[in-house]
């Protein structure tokens, strides 16, 4: 039983892993007032970007680099017209979605059946394949690089400068372009940070969890990485409660579908329930909390007052 109690745990982990990453580098970029619905696409584009390297190079590090790169570059993309050309972040987020996942598809085509070696544990494998250790020392370096992430995302933006001209840029850019920041410069950097960290995501994809190629293999995540922002008020903190709560419903589907619930509640006919419905009760919750969260009389809470309005300093 321990051995099944550990194993979940650590299921539960991996499940949260892309989309915690992926969220924190959504909550920098709407942090500084940029609304980037291209999530799902740019990790998309980590997934195979990162993938595609480590079956050219070999070396798993230098795909999570090749990842990230795969990612930023499309959130400069979605930069470029969102912020230099004033577009509506909105469709062109929308936009970057449908590309990520068109260009992933097409440049998969080369590499499906492939297979790269995964990621090993950093530690020896005496605590790696303990029993017991294992669930502290048994992850993907990816794993705790996403946990150092919420630590460094959170000093970031409430104790540092940058992250003070980061937050002030998103509140009141005209402001904070009065007085001589560039506010176009400080959301290029957020938006490209937010691409690099989705790509490193859709990455844990193609190089932990399968390891192989697969069209759309993110399966939605990126929507749910968007949602979570929401969910946490955008507090970094609370992005990791929220994507561990999402990777706890998805391990309750897997469990569900291979028990049929009949561990838990063996009183309740749920063995024949259809195992769709417990693949879409991750996100028919996410939808409810966010129902809740936006029925508050304050709304959506700390949301950025620049949030998906474009920097229009001659007006």
């Amino acid at each position: 039983m321990g051995f099944d109690v550990i194993a979940s745990i650590m299921t539960i982990v991996g499940l949260s892993t892309p989309i915690l990453l992926a969220a924190l580098g959504e909550l920098v970029a709407e942090k500084s007032g940029v609304l980037n619905l291209g999530v799902e696409g740019m990790m998309l584009l980590g997934a195979i970007g990162g993938f595609a390297v480590a079956v050219m190079v070999g070396n798993p590090y230098v795909a999570v680099l090749g990842a990230a790169a795969a990612g930023a570059i499309g959130a400069l993309l979605f930069g470029f017209f969102a912020l230099t050309l004033n577009s509506n972040q909105v469709a062109t987020g929308l936009a970057l979605t449908i590309f990520g996942t068109g260009v992933s598809s097409l440049i998969g085509l080369r590499f499906t059946g492939r297979i790269v070696l995964p990621f090993g544990s950093p530690f020896p494998p005496a605590l790696s394949k303990d029993p017991f250790w294992q669930v502290f020392f048994g992850y993907s370096p990816i794993v705790y690089f996403a946990l150092i992430m919420v630590v460094a995302v959170a000093w970031f933006l409430n104790r540092t400068r940058g992250g003070l001209i980061l937050r002030a840029v998103g509140e009141n850019d005209l402001s904070a372009h009065s007085i001589g920041y560039s506010v176009v410069g400080v959301r290029y950097a957020a938006v490209a940070f937010g691409g690099a960290m989705a790509g490193i995501g859709g990455a844990y994809f193609s190089l932990v969890i399968t390891p192989m190629w697969a069209e759309r293999m993110t399966a939605g995540r990126g929507w749910i990485a968007l949602a979570l922002v929401v969910f946490a008020g955008w507090k970094a903190g609370r992005v990791l409660i929220g994507a561990y709560l999402f990777g706890f419903l998805v391990w309750l589907e897997l469990f569900a579908k291979g028990n049929g619930f009949g561990i838990i509640l063996p009183q309740l006919p749920l063995q024949n329930v259809p195992s769709q419905f417990w693949a879409a009760m991750p996100y028919l919750m996410t939808i409810v909390v966010l129902a809740i969260i936006s029925a508050r009389p304050s709304g959506g809470g700390n949301a950025p007052a620049c949030l998906g309005k474009p920097f229009l300093p001659s007006n």
